[in-house]
């Protein structure tokens, strides 16, 4: 404790003139303990200014800090709680109570004890001590009375023992005394006599003194002036001491009077910011919330209500009982026109939407009317694919905005059933319009067949099945009207049966089915992009007029709690407590619960598309993949944003399950053993999948997604190609892997697309590869007897036999050679031509028209046989004179003139 006395002074108190006299440790009774030092100063220079001073610890804990003084004159009473046991509490009644509980019984004692003597030195106006032990209040010696204030002990000293201290004798003064009471043995046993004798010897010595002064004029004269000295020091210090009281009186007059000035100033601030007009006062008991002129007065009254209520008082200002009326009148005023603006909205709500429900209703009404023909009412519910426009009622509400901005700021727990009233209103009126629009879409993506008198034409199934394939198709999107659901049933089961043929790359080379498919798929690509183009504006309407009517676009303060200077905690209100979730979540999860059917009719009529026709999946995540990104620019974590891309996860599922279900029918395939393969149906298919998909992809921002697919697809067509062509019986494999390489080149050629490239230079390779391999196959050897004289030929000079001496040889003399050449005619070398002409117009197709390109290279590979034995003739056989019967251009004739005669 003694360093924190140094450490006080010298931080706090010295450079304020003041001195430290006694400290105790407290902490505020009742209350989490935080503790700190009540001090007891006087000030250093006159008038001496007595104080109590606060003192606590910085927050960081690393330096002491002045929070509160009281002056000592201020004080009325000390309350020790017990007068005869221990007890650490005690109280100090300043302006008001204040209720201590010291670190130790001692520390208490002893402040309590130091307060006492600074009281009964300084103050005219004594304090009450109150269950405080008598030990502690004791008189202070008359010696010290005697002492000037200024020169106190306790001021010079610095510590309230200073009080009880007094002078001791020095080792001198007892040596003499002892001296003397060693000369009067009966000192001890007769105090009264010893005293009288030394009285006596003081009277003798103080006569001889006055004698031997008196005895000296000069030292008369000396002894008066100092006398006079004495008596003009005693009347200066006399004045010196009423000028210190008129100081001290004037500065309470100062005082008092910059106290007058600033209680004035704070009754103007009171009276300036705790005071609302009478016209206020009506418009919030009073004024029409059903006219423009109205709300404007009141959303005016209530902003200058709260800031009549959330006006910054100054401590001690909710103790005046002018403030507190005023609050209670304010609060009265607030809570009047929170029920009253509360009640207003709630009716507004009701009596608006009500209107949008009784029209719907009417308008589904109308389709179900007795003697309604069925066929006009279809034809005219689904010419409108549209959803209503609510603007005409946020237009209305949103004149009360700032009228629920204030009752949030001031009534949360209305402001929110308000908001709650709101969403069950919407909730009801939104679910029933938006079933019916998908209803309507539905209707119109299943599409119907028109008879030649233009009326709607069905097809007839049994009731129970069509009923099943209804549910399973719509979900949980429920019933228009009954004609309307069945007309829808009949639409949808007359729509598959006609689309069984045109959902797979097997069948796209249909042009019958694919003429039909091409009408159908951009009606569904209308319809799909309607319904997409309607639910965006819808959404994005009513987002924005929730954040503006309900004021959600900042961020909230969370509700916690405030430590102020004086120790006091405040918490916020609990309505502020609960609001932790931030404003855009609860935009979402107003928006979520107001259109928590659109994720599950959007998934329902996407399962219809997907149902209708597989290839639906294309269109429908090009679409939604376009509206995922709008609406991601517009506001990455709206309602809409959010719910497109998870229905945009379930539409990429589809899109992978169409292009699997592709690849499944590939490996399905089977080629009949008694035809000849030809062109395979999903080579063909693919070629009208890309065609496609490439005009819907075009500048699609899922690009990716189709390159993706194309690779998968490709790469299943070139294995189900090798495929087929080996299990081929009628027609050869070099063949098949011809002609439907060389279409898939031609298909990758001419649509360019750049993810395939690697796959066209593959299968341009591959269709070259068994183009040569089908010639070389098919042609064989048309001169086989000179092919095998030749070959004789050949081994000899491979042996080591010049060429120019192969003639000598007897098998392969001038003679052998002219007899193999004579077996080869012109005409029979036409006739096995046209033969080999014949049984390649049977392995080839039509539709890939192959035939000439075939027979060109059979052609080439003829010629370069002719020249090969034409080079050997005459390296071997030199000067002989030894020619073919026929000639090249007889060779380019058989081959043209076959060509034409087929």
């Amino acid at each position: 404790m003694t360093a924190i006395k140094h450490a006080l002074q010298r931080d706090i108190f010295t450079p304020n003139d003041e001195r430290l006299l006694s400290i105790v440790n407290v902490c505020k009774a009742g209350k989490k303990k935080k503790n700190c030092f009540l001090c007891a100063t006087v000030t250093t220079e006159r008038p001496v200014q007595v104080k109590v001073v606060k003192v606590k610890k910085s927050d960081k804990g690393d330096f002491y800090k002045r929070q509160m003084a009281w002056e000592l004159r201020d004080l009325t009473e000390v309350d020790a709680k017990d007068a005869n046991k221990e007890n650490p509490e005690f109280d100090l009644h300043f302006e008001k109570v204040y209720r201590w509980v010291a670190s130790s019984t001692a520390e208490k004692n002893s402040f309590i004890s130091c307060i006492w003597k600074l009281n009964q030195r300084y103050l005219r106006k004594k304090v009450e001590f109150v269950n405080v032990s008598p030990q502690l209040l004791e008189e202070l010696p008359k010696a010290e009375e005697s002492v000037p204030s200024g020169e106190s002990q306790i001021v010079a000293g610095g510590d309230e023992d200073a009080l009880d201290d007094y002078q001791e004798l020095n080792a001198r003064e007892e040596q003499d005394i002892e001296s003397m009471m060693e000369v009067c043995e009966y000192a001890i046993s007769n105090a009264e006599a010893f005293a009288e004798k030394l009285s006596r010897e003081l009277q003798v010595l103080d006569g001889a003194n006055i004698q031997s002064i008196m005895a000296s004029e000069k030292q008369v004269n000396i002894l008066m002036q100092l006398l006079d000295q004495a008596l003009a020091e005693e009347m200066l210090q006399s004045v010196k001491e009423q000028m210190d009281q008129i100081s001290q009186s004037n500065r309470l007059i100062q005082i008092s009077n910059t106290n007058n000035g600033k209680l004035l100033d704070e009754i103007q601030f009171l009276v300036n910011y705790m005071d609302l007009s009478k016209g206020h006062i009506k418009a919030l008991q009073e004024g029409d919330l059903s006219s423009p002129k109205g709300i404007e007065a009141c959303i005016n009254a209530s902003e200058a209500l709260s800031q009549c209520m959330n006006v910054a008082l100054k401590p001690g200002h909710e103790k005046l009982m002018a403030v507190k009326q005023q609050q209670h009148l304010f609060s009265e005023l607030r809570d009047a026109f929170a029920r009253r603006l509360t009640n207003h909205l709630n009716n507004v709500f009701v009596h608006q939407v009500t209107l949008l429900h009784t029209f719907q209703f009417y308008r589904s009404s109308c389709l179900s009317l007795p003697g309604h023909d069925q066929s006009s009412t279809l034809s005219q519910h689904t010419a409108e694919l549209t959803l209503p426009k609510h603007s005409p009622l946020h237009r209305d509400l949103l004149r009360y905005a700032k009228l629920m901005e204030w009752l949030k700021n001031t009534q949360r727990e209305k402001y929110e059933g308000l908001s709650r009233t709101y969403v069950d209103y919407m909730t009801r009126l939104y679910e029933r319009e938006i079933k019916d629009f998908f209803e309507v879409a539905k209707i119109k993506m299943a599409g119907t067949s028109k008879d030649g008198k233009g009326k709607f034409a069905t097809l007839p199934r049994k009731e129970s099945a069509l009923k099943q394939e209804t549910e399973s198709l719509h979900g949980s999107s429920g019933k228009l009207t009954g004609s309307t659901s069945s007309l829808n049933k009949l639409a949808v089961s007359s729509s598959n049966s006609r689309r069984s043929q045109s959902s797979s790359l097997l069948d796209m080379g249909n042009m019958s089915a694919s003429d039909l498919d091409v009408a159908d798929r951009t009606r569904f690509d209308k319809i799909f992009e309607q319904v997409l183009s309607e639910l965006e504006p819808l959404c994005l309407a009513e987002q924005d007029f929730i954040s503006k009517f309900f004021k959600l676009q900042q961020n909230p303060t969370l509700g916690e709690n405030v430590d102020d200077s004086d120790g006091a905690v405040h918490s916020r209100p609990p309505s502020e407590q609960r609001h932790s979730i931030s404003e855009k979540d609860m935009v979402r999860m107003m928006m979520n619960k107001i259109f928590q059917s659109i994720e599950t009719e959007l998934n329902s009529l996407i399962a219809l598309g997907d149902k209708i026709d597989s290839f639906n999946s294309l269109y429908m995540l090009v679409k939604m993949s376009h509206h995922v990104w709008t609406a991601e620019n517009v506001d990455p974590a709206s309602y809409l944003s959010t719910t497109l891309g998870n229905v945009l996860v379930t539409v990429k599922r589809n899109f992978d399950k169409c292009i699997s279900g592709q690849i499944r029918q590939m490996e399905e395939v089977k080629i009949s053993k008694k035809s000849k393969v030809g062109l395979l149906p999903f080579v063909t298919g693919f070629e009208e999948f890309a065609k496609l998909a490439e005009a819907i992809f075009r500048n699609a921002e899922r690009r990716g997604d189709l390159d993706k697919a194309y690779i998968k697809l490709i790469r299943a067509v070139f294995n189900n190609v090798e495929k087929v062509a080996n299990e081929s019986q009628k027609t050869p494999r070099d063949v098949v892997m011809m002609e439907n390489f060389h279409h898939i080149f031609s298909t990758l050629s001419s649509l360019k697309i750049s993810c395939l490239e690697a796959e066209r230079k593959e299968a341009k390779q591959k269709y070259t590869e068994h183009l040569q391999s089908y010639v070389i196959n098919s042609l064989g050897q048309p001169l086989e007897k000179l092919n095998h004289f030749f070959e004789g030929v050949e081994a000899r000079v491979a042996q080591g036999v010049r060429e120019e001496e192969v003639s000598y040889q007897l098998a392969f003399n001038k003679q052998e050679l002219r007899k193999v050449i004579k077996e080869y005619p012109g005409k029979e070398v036409k006739k096995g031509l046209d033969n080999l002409y014949k049984k390649v117009d049977k392995h080839l197709c039509e539709e890939e028209n192959l035939l000439q390109v075939v027979w060109h290279s059979m052609q080439d590979e003829f010629i370069r046989q002719y020249k090969h034995f034409e080079g050997l003739i005459n390296r071997c056989y030199p000067g002989s004179g030894i020619t073919m019967e026929f000639t090249i251009q007889d060779m380019l004739e058989y081959f043209s003139s076959i060509a034409q005669s087929h």
